[in-house]
């Protein structure tokens, strides 16, 4: 077996080394490489888990990678009557009430007292035919439309009959009796008490120059056409449609049209519903309660 000379200082003798010594070193060097390879992998290890995690770094402050922790609350969604429009609240003015705006009247359905009388009554300052009388709410919001017609091209209009009080209804009344038999005046008239003429916020209009007055032709003017498509606007409902005899009791008058205001107006314009009898679900009024 060869010998490897060792070199001591301070001694010149050299001692001879074994390979099969040599061997044990390199035994015992491949052992602590290990356990220095060892250690340091657990290191690199436990800082990788630490910037998962998101635990706090040497300064006590959240790592960058931190994710929220199961403790924490979601953002709240918004709730659904957040993002839902507010229904129409049809409870809002009475339909019972003859100084309410809202009231409906039909032949089922009389003023309550039947002798009722407006207290704001005024004169509405438009062209007219007949005394241009009607509850102020109601000639504010004519003389808004009135204007509008004429400046969107439809003409000019007029008031051709407005505020009728018991008495006078009793006369209006009476004449058609005459002319046409009970039976055709109910078709076209209200009797005393059942007018919407007598709450002041009713309206029957012509053109200017007067064409089809109080006829079914009026709707084929220029002024019944607007008034069709943009009274809602002003708060007016046609009162009395073609297609709703069976409901409202009176044939198609495409001059009456009646004031309920711009918030109910445009809510049945949109819903489509055209008539108050069916949008507050009312009985259908052909004729009167015997």
């Amino acid at each position: 077996m060869r010998r490897v000379q060792s070199y001591t200082p301070g001694n010149d003798r050299r001692k001879p080394i074994r390979v099969s010594d040599t061997a044990t070193i390199e035994s015992m060097i491949s052992r602590r490489t290990r356990h220095i390879l060892v250690a340091t992998a657990g290191a690199i290890l436990a800082l990788t888990v630490v910037g998962c995690t998101g635990s706090p770094g040497p300064t006590g402050s959240p790592s960058k990678t931190s994710r929220p922790s199961g403790t924490q609350s979601a953002t709240p969604s918004a709730s659904p009557s957040a993002t839902q429009p507010a229904r129409f609240n049809k409870g809002a003015l009475s339909i019972d009430d003859p100084a309410s705006i809202w009231v409906v009247v039909d032949k089922l359905r009389p003023l309550n007292p039947r002798d009722y009388v407006p207290a704001d009554l005024i004169q509405t300052p438009v062209a007219h035919a007949n005394p241009p009388t009607l509850r102020k709410e109601a000639a504010d919001a004519m003389v808004a439309m009135f204007a509008a017609g004429k400046a969107e091209g439809a003409g000019g209009m007029q008031l051709q009959s407005a505020y009728r009080s018991y008495t006078t209804q009793v006369v209006v009344y009476n004449r058609y009796v005459s002319q046409a038999g009970q039976a055709g005046a109910d078709a076209q008239s209200a009797r005393p008490g059942f007018s919407e003429h007598q709450t002041g916020l009713a309206a029957d209009i012509s053109s200017v120059p007067a064409t089809c007055v109080l006829a079914a032709c009026f709707g084929e003017t220029a002024q019944g056409k607007w008034l069709v498509a943009n009274a809602y606007r002003f708060g007016f409902l046609l009162r009395y449609p073609a297609d709703k005899v069976a409901v409202t009791g009176y044939m198609y008058e495409p001059w009456h049209f009646r004031y309920i205001g711009a918030a109910l107006a445009t809510e049945m314009h949109d819903e489509g519903v055209t008539t108050l009898e069916e949008f507050f679900g009312l009985p259908a009024a052909p004729d009167y309660a015997k």
